[in-house]
């Protein structure tokens, strides 16, 4: 445990975040199950963070290699606000372009978020008057069980009180992970389903709300 260093992120870390992104993206599992382009989905999961607020993000390392990451964002309605007036332009041209939305296994996951979406599965109630801030965090499987975690959020919620940021909120779609965040302070605002990966995993996935105020 001594040799893992919880620090800022760097621009350098750049690649490895997208990477665990990538790795971890289906319930903990590499991305390819579902989805057949990583340049998309990671800019999807973590181009905010990392090219727009990266003074909000943190790195855990080991031996000098990026083993896992919490990025974060102050304020939530700057980041969706940025998020739809600078990325998701980006993103729709560049699944068009590259003839993404055709491609089979990319369709049929289009296809199940979208009807996931016109059911409101993605509706939750609005947090950011109390939890103005939001994170996400993920470590590399082989380093889930060694107190990274714990340290990662240690470290980004003391940023953020030194920010003056008065809480916090995460999602999460494991129940092991759950009960994670509940042993660092979290508590659950909100529970529903999501149904998009059903034709994978042939039931809905969970969808929990965790919330701290500091």
């Amino acid at each position: 445990m001594g040799d893992i260093i919880i620090r800022k992120y760097r621009k350098e870390d750049r690649s490895f975040v997208r990477s665990i992104a990538w790795d971890t993206a289906f319930l903990g599992e590499p991305a390819n199950i579902f989805f057949g382009n990583k340049e998309i989905l990671t800019d999807f999961l973590t181009l905010y963070f990392t090219d727009y607020e990266p003074e909000s993000c943190f790195t855990a390392e080991y031996n000098g290699k990026v083993i896992g990451y919490l990025i974060g964002a102050k304020n939530t309605v700057v980041l969706n606000k940025v998020f739809q007036l600078r990325i998701l332009s980006r993103l729709l041209i560049q699944i068009v372009s590259n003839g993404i939305l055709f491609k089979k296994k990319n369709l049929v996951f289009f296809f199940h978020f979208l009807i996931s979406y016109q059911r409101q599965e993605f509706k939750i109630p609005d947090f950011n008057k109390d939890y103005p801030a939001t994170l996400h965090i993920n470590l590399d499987k082989n380093w889930r069980s060694l107190h990274a975690g714990s340290r990662l959020i240690a470290a980004y919620l003391d940023y953020l009180a030194k920010e003056k940021i008065s809480g916090v909120y995460l999602a999460s779609v494991s129940d092991k992970a759950a009960g994670f965040f509940e042993s660092q302070g979290f508590v659950l605002l909100y529970k529903g389903r999501r149904s998009y990966f059903r034709y994978l995993l042939h039931k809905d996935i969970p969808i929990y709300i965790y919330g701290k105020k500091l």
